[in-house]
């Protein structure tokens, strides 16, 4: 198992400083944030991200990417993209990307539902079997490029979205290639929606599951209340070992199934310094995967 940073949750950082604190941290990879996004006054998650790549001007950027990840001496544990699967043409060339630069996999995000605005995107208005369907037409169209350009396209189990679950996500990529197609399972994101226990959902995934994301998140009850009477909970990221998830709980789990492959880390929680999170993440998971009985590949070290 290897340990990688998508830079979603690293914007303070430029793309040099990312490379080459990870790299020093002892972290295995990276997965860089692709998007065109807005700019902001101080860098954030989601806008002024100075570690994220733009999507305009994509191909003019991929030697300087490669080279950035080369000299850190980290690997490409995929790409974070964020083309949706129904803009087809930013969708190839995303996939063209991933292979241009040996990253091997991508995520290409389904169609949200038409309550959500996850990530940015407009919802679509479709009811749920609509949506539902239309991704699987697009999925069936990305399948065949990303098998022709030789890389993987990745769905993510994400809150808002039509594949909030493994249940989902299993049923909408059923019958294809899973060379060329494969879920991202969440800890955090099913944590606010799609939960099932996460061995079963493992083992239903089989050999769709083809990558990991781990973050951590937790409900906290507000003063407010709703039309009802009822109280109100909302949901907001935490810590890797203060949130709702068991990490380790999960590890022992993926060793069930034999997952032994890329395990990425977006800590979108804020309670410590960017550089003092990354590397009390490294740690723990990395003891987290030790107690699992998880085969941890020893950190390089940084050139």
């Amino acid at each position: 198992m290897k340990f990688s940073v998508f830079t979603a949750s690293t914007p303070e950082w430029s793309p040099e400083e990312a490379a080459t604190k990870l790299a020093a941290q002892g972290w295995d990879g990276i997965e860089w944030r692709v998007t065109d996004q807005a700019e902001a006054a101080e860098p954030g998650f989601w806008a002024g991200n100075r570690a994220t790549w733009p999507m305009t001007g994509l191909e003019d950027s991929i030697p300087e990417i490669a080279r950035l990840t080369a000299a850190s001496g980290l690997e490409f544990s995929g790409l974070g993209g964020y083309a949706r699967c129904d803009n087809h043409d930013d969708v190839d060339r995303v996939l063209a990307a991933t292979a241009a630069l040996g990253a091997k996999q991508v995520r290409v995000n389904v169609l949200p539902l038409g309550n959500s605005n996850m990530g940015g995107q407009e919802p679509t208005g479709l009811s749920y079997p609509e949506l539902f369907q239309s991704t699987r037409e697009h999925y069936e169209w990305i399948a065949a490029r990303a098998a022709h350009h030789g890389v993987k396209a990745l769905v993510e189990l994400h809150h808002g979205t039509v594949t909030a679950s493994a249940s989902s996500a299993r049923r909408l990529l059923d019958g294809l290639d899973p060379q060329h197609v494969g879920v991202i399972h969440d800890l955090g994101n099913l944590l606010i929606e799609g939960w099932e226990s996460p061995l079963p959902a493992l083992q239903l995934l089989g050999p769709y599951l083809a990558h990991v994301h781990v973050k951590n998140a937790r409900w906290v009850r507000t003063d407010m209340k709703d039309e009802s009477g009822a109280a109100v909970w909302v949901n907001e990221w935490a810590p890797l070992s203060e949130g709702q998830g068991s990490v380790l709980g999960y590890f022992r789990a993926l060793a069930e199934v034999g997952y032994d492959s890329w395990v990425t880390l977006e800590d979108f929680s804020t309670e410590l310094p960017l550089e003092e999170r990354t590397a009390s993440n490294l740690a723990y998971v990395r003891k987290a995967a030790a107690l699992a009985g998880l085969a941890v590949v020893d950190p390089a070290p940084a050139p």
